[in-house]
């Protein structure tokens, strides 16, 4: 089977939103014009796991169009973009992907994407966004693992749970930890965050902010994007945090910061931003006031616990996709978001594709950099380079028309930097 999507008749639809996304992609149209003669990645089978979208179509094309050939399923049940896997799967690139998958249909895509290459052949490179894909490979399909050169992962808990295989060793292949290249983790999880949160929440709700008391679990990059968006429209934003730096931060922005459990009782909208698990639970559950709204700005239905409302309702209403109504022992009521997985996503169409190009551009000149010098990649969990998130950065520029100011001579002398750069000592953490 070289696809699975819900309905190839969108194919076309999916192309034209497709064309438009490539303009607002500089990036990729970027290293597409560099290395397109090259062909930096013939010979790789890239099998990508990652929210099959528009966005990650024009990544899917730029990979092609390095040389690589690739095969895709979505990081997420909710998604998938059914126009935007249409295209790709009219394009002849496999892809197993369509909204509202169930979880043995979500296990099942991944699954396809490791053989679905010419001539059967399995896969030697990993795009990961999650950590779903390396960790199905290294629990269930180990004899693959030898003839991989190694992966990127997108997200903050999916770099999370790379470095903890690679502590407990149990890390089998080389990693680029793409979520914390500046490029990325400063403007996808701020600036993304910070545009497309509100989306989600409007899509679904039509609830007005100004004067909702919103609590932000997590003030990390995506929190604070979350935090900024909903305070500019006028809703009184408390943010609770585990890290005294990022308390700190939230507080000198002028934010309340406190514990879940004393919020718990007066919000009105919780979003969660923490990549980790637990965060609201049934003891915040029974203190919420009416039709209060769960909406997760992560990739994983832990955050809030979920499960824990589906056993202790009395009952659950479906208002729309991806809007239920659980009603409490109390006859509350709570309003649960993408069924408490990735909001922004589930309920809109996620981030817009210019930041998205800073992203995805990191992924590709990652993938070339462990198909091309593997000998510079041991098992382990790497970063990009400053150069490429430099890189990256002037790739975006001319699209909004920024002029970059070059030092002279005297100023490099001075400095003790090259006039092209980089501008930042090795010690600058941005």
């Amino acid at each position: 089977m070289t696809f699975k999507v819900a309905d190839i008749s969108l194919a076309d639809f999916g192309r034209k939103e497709i064309e438009l996304a490539e303009n607002e992609m500089p990036g990729l149209m970027f290293l597409r014009k560099k290395y397109a003669a090259t062909q930096p990645l013939a010979g790789s089978r890239i099998a990508g796991n990652m929210s099959m979208t528009i966005q990650t179509a024009v990544l899917i094309e730029t990979l092609v169009a390095l040389g690589a050939e690739v095969a895709w399923s979505s990081c997420n049940h909710l998604s998938t973009q059914d126009h935007a896997a249409a295209a790709i799967a009219a394009a002849g690139i496999p892809v197993f992907a369509w909204k509202n998958e169930t979880e043995e249909e979500f296990i099942w895509c991944i699954e396809q994407t490791l053989t679905a290459f010419a001539d059967g052949k399995p896969l030697n490179m990993i795009l990961d966004d999650g950590s779903d894909l390396i960790n199905m490979i290294q629990d269930r399909y180990p004899q693959y693992l030898s003839g991989i050169r190694g992966l990127t992962e997108n997200t903050t808990c999916g770099a999370h749970h790379l470095y903890r295989m690679c502590r407990e060793g149990k890390l089998k292949l080389p990693a680029i930890n793409v979520n914390d290249s500046v490029t990325k983790s400063k403007f996808d999880n701020y600036y993304g965050c910070r545009e497309s949160l509100v989306d989600g929440i409007k899509r679904a709700t039509d609830v007005m902010l100004a004067g909702k008391v919103v609590v932000v679990a997590g003030y990390g990059e995506v929190g604070k994007g979350s935090a900024e968006a909903l305070r500019a429209y006028g809703a009184r934003v408390v943010v609770t945090e585990v890290d005294p730096i990022n308390a700190l931060q939230a507080a000198m922005q002028g934010y309340e910061v406190t514990t879940m459990e004393e919020v718990a009782s007066r919000g009105n909208i919780f979003v969660t931003a923490t990549g980790s698990r637990d965060i609201i639970t049934g003891k915040h559950f029974v203190e919420m006031p009416e039709d209060a709204i769960i909406c997760n700005n992560g990739a994983f239905d832990y955050e809030a616990d979920v499960a824990w409302l589906k056993a202790n309702a009395t009952s659950v209403d479906n208002i729309k996709p991806q809007v239920d109504r659980y009603t409490m022992p109390s006859g509350r009521h709570i309003l649960v978001l993408a069924e408490g997985r990735i909001a922004n996503l589930g309920c809109a169409t996620g981030h817009p594709s210019f930041v998205m190009s800073c992203s995805f551009s990191n992924h590709v000149l990652g993938q070339v950099a462990l198909w091309t010098t593997p000998e510079k990649f041991p098992i382990g969990v790497h970063m990009l380079p400053k150069e490429i998130d430099e890189e990256v950065a002037r790739a975006h520029l001319p699209h909004l028309n920024v002029k970059l100011t070059t030092l002279t001579e005297t100023q490099s002398n001075y400095l003790g930097i090259p006039v092209n750069g980089p501008y930042k000592p090795p010690h600058y953490r941005y």
